[in-house]
């Protein structure tokens, strides 16, 4: 893969970011693995790194170790089902992940994405970037902030030729939509879809109609979309 020679992925023990991990594997990349647990990473040919991108010292340790990274996917997510009237402690969990954790990251980087050419920025959002739905308020929030990090981010580090894509799906078959119902796109396809938009420059990835549909949304009357879900 031109200009993704050398890769890593945050979350790629298991779910998304393992299939993103093995894609690049067999592309021929070279591919840091980064989890919490790095003895929980089972791909041959994989590099295991201890990696947590809530805690700084690690994050920084990972940008120290693999300095010849030139693409970077911010998989690594969670979701907790926390409402933001509710247990603001889930709350923070999402947005010390979803958006600090992947901030932390690109800071990081950047002077190593910088020193490799420019190189590419991969964070991986939702359709739930889009609108808000019950059980997932605060994923929503910050699946928000988390793309219109990566439009901030794309104009700031475009002064050194890093380009940075953001990525929307509704449901993979993963094992964080194990207990959720409705049609699941194979995580594998997403991985693949989404190097090949990268590849080919996109800034932006809609993996499946879903999130096409809700992306349409956004220029009618949000009651349109929002009927489905009011009492009111």
């Amino acid at each position: 893969m031109p200009h993704m020679t050398t890769a890593l992925i945050t979350g790629a023990n298991r779910g998304l970011g393992r299939h993103f991990a093995a894609e690049l594997l067999a592309r021929g990349a070279t591919v840091y693995a980064g989890a919490r647990e790095p003895a929980s990473i089972d791909l041959p040919g994989a590099r295991p790194i201890a990696l947590d991108v809530t805690d700084p010292d690690a994050v920084a340790a990972a940008a120290a170790l693999a300095g010849d990274v030139d693409l970077l996917v911010n998989n690594a997510g969670i979701s907790t089902g926390a409402q933001l009237l509710g247990d603001l402690e889930g709350v923070r969990a999402e947005m010390d992940v979803n958006f600090w954790g992947t901030l932390s990251m690109v800071r990081a980087f950047a002077p190593v994405l910088a020193a490799n050419g420019g190189g590419k920025v991969v964070n991986v959002a939702s359709a739930l970037s889009w609108f808000a739905a019950p059980g997932a308020g605060a994923y929503a929030v910050s699946k928000a902030a988390n793309w219109n990090m990566s439009n901030a981010l794309r104009l700031e580090l475009a002064g050194q030729g890093t380009q940075v894509t953001s990525v929307h799906l509704g449901l993979a078959d993963t094992d964080m939509a194990t207990a959720i119902q409705g049609p699941k796109t194979d995580p594998a396809v997403v991985a693949r879809l989404t190097l090949d938009a990268v590849e080919a420059g996109d800034l932006e990835v809609v993996v499946d109609d879903w999130s096409a549909m809700v992306k349409a949304s956004l220029a009618e009357d949000p009651r349109t979309f929002y009927d489905r879900f009011l009492t009111l």
